[in-house]
């Protein structure tokens, strides 16, 4: 599980992918996005805009990111 710590209102759900290192660009985050291999909160979604908050669980590829 990663910890991730928001600084702000909210990340987008791309930009988070790549802060936390679990892909490589945005191109890539957003193709695993649109492929519906990210889940928000228990729920695949396809919106690489997604507006994740601090209590969201996002997993993708066996890792659940937590943002506190």
């Amino acid at each position: 599980m990663i910890k991730f710590k928001l600084e702000t209102e909210f990340i987008p759900l791309i930009g988070l992918l790549k802060a936390t290192g679990l892909v490589q660009s945005g191109g890539e985050a957003q193709t695993v996005v649109e492929n519906g291999e990210v889940k928000c909160n228990g729920e695949i979604d396809y919106r690489k805009r997604l507006k994740v908050r601090v209590g969201d669980r996002i997993t993708f590829n066996n890792t659940v990111i937590e943002v506190i």
